[in-house]
């Protein structure tokens, strides 16, 4: 192929292009005839880059042309919003109204779980049989007088926050995943969590030490706990639509389900982060007792109020958490 005869008999089609691409930036510079020739000549130019490539491969043409039709395609198609539009919108909308769906779900789940803690707390606490069980004497005296307290500044803070935040989160997500096999899994995650935390509540409460074990866990359990009472209730929803998929077919229910419930995971993470920080840099912190409990108590202040405020304005719109028209994919009609 004669390249130069090639570049001369097509380069005003490809300045034409260009010129358009340009006032394309304002699709309204551009009339209904001019948008046709748009698409036209960007499928032209196309077709002039595929045969360039294909019979003389000249370097300099094919980066012009593949620039050109790069920009006419983002004309013609249109482009992605801004990624940070896409934060923005999670943080405001997806995120919030998913988990302000799933609100009773999180209720219970905390009823539970606080009454199996606080059950398991008060038996361990009345019963010296039980707490000998847990460990020997020197163990116990241990744990209430050093190891509780000395577990928060055990390392340094910024590994501990990274220690703690896995740690989290890998709970968090087993409880969400095994949600799925008819929920049952998820609340044997979250008995096991509770029956612990009150288990160790109970041994320290035993031996006069509640106020330690209160002072140092709620500045950031508040914040932590409510994340896993969220992560279990997203899990056991999604075991729930294979039980009960209402109106629409089962896979269609469980697909829209773990869209949203993804987005509740996702959203999480940040929330670990929070928690992980407050734990290895406030709790173990000099500041008075009241003062940390008092950064954990508005920290989940803001979280419950981000939840409430935007989700209940997010569902009020008809947000589900669930992706966006477009990133859903088509769906097949049936009766």
């Amino acid at each position: 192929m004669d390249i130069d005869a090639f570049v001369a008999a097509h380069s005003p089609a490809w300045r034409r292009l260009e010129h358009l691409v340009g006032r394309a930036r304002r699709p309204k510079n551009l009339s209904g005839p001019e948008l046709d020739e748009l698409v036209d000549l960007y499928q032209r130019t196309a077709t002039h880059l595929s045969v360039v490539r294909t019979s003389s491969p000249d370097p300099q043409l094919v980066g012009r042309l593949s620039t050109l039709v790069a920009r006419a395609r983002s004309a013609v198609a249109g482009s992605h919003r801004a990624a940070w539009r896409d934060v923005a919108r999670f943080v405001a909308v997806v995120f919030p109204a998913a988990v302000y769906r799933m609100r009773w779900w999180v209720v219970a789940t905390a009823a539970a779980f606080l009454l199996v803690a606080f059950g398991v707390g008060a038996w361990v606490a009345a019963t010296p049989e039980v707490q000998a069980a847990v460990g020997t004497p020197e163990e116990i005296r241990a744990l209430v007088e050093q190891d509780f307290a000395d577990y928060y500044s055990s390392e340094p803070a910024a590994s501990f926050a990274s220690k703690v935040f896995v740690n989290n989160v890998l709970v968090a997500a087993r409880a969400f995943a095994v949600g799925i096999l008819l929920c049952l899994p998820t609340v044997q995650v979250l008995f096991v969590n509770a029956a612990s935390v009150g288990v160790v509540g109970g041994v320290m409460v035993a031996n006069g030490r509640g106020d330690v074990f209160f002072g140092l866990i709620t500045p950031h359990g508040l914040l932590e706990l409510t994340a896993i009472f969220v992560a279990g209730a997203a899990g056991m929803r999604l075991g729930w639509r294979v039980v009960d998929p209402g109106p629409r077919r089962r896979a269609e229910a469980l697909a829209a389900e773990g869209r949203a419930a993804a987005a509740v995971v996702i959203g999480l993470v940040a929330v670990f982060a929070v928690a992980g920080i407050i734990e290895a840099f406030v709790t173990p912190s000099g500041l008075p007792t009241w003062a940390r409990i008092g950064i954990g108590v508005a920290v989940e202040a803001a979280f419950v109020a981000w939840i409430v405020v935007l989700g209940r304005r997010a569902t009020a719109a008809g947000e589900t958490g669930d992706l966006i028209g477009r990133d859903v994919g088509d769906v097949l009609p049936s009766v």
